[in-house]
């Protein structure tokens, strides 16, 4: 199982162990996570949220008054070359 599927399945795991049920996404370069984040968390339960996503290589949270709110977090499969950190929209 590569690197990013296992610190990936990690995540889902700890944030699911927080009360945050978690799916995990295989795309051809990342693997992500996925959880809903219910109203009012508290700022201790946020602090461990925080904590499990750091040590992804970039996550987020999606809030819409439609779908409430996604918190999300990709793992490359590869490490980036020099040209390609950050993505095509940041290259040099």
């Amino acid at each position: 199982m590569p690197a990013s599927e296992v610190s990936a399945a990690a995540m889902a795991a700890r944030l699911s162990t927080l009360g945050l049920p978690a799916r995990v996404e295989e795309d051809r370069r990342h693997t992500s996570v996925e959880a809903e984040l219910p109203d009012g968390l508290s700022a201790e339960l946020w602090r461990k949220v925080l904590d499990v996503v750091a040590e992804a290589d970039r996550f987020g949270l999606l809030a819409t008054s439609l779908n409430g709110r996604t918190l999300w977090a990709v793992v490359r499969k590869t490490v980036p070359t020099t040209g390609d950190v950050g993505g095509p929209s940041h290259q040099r």
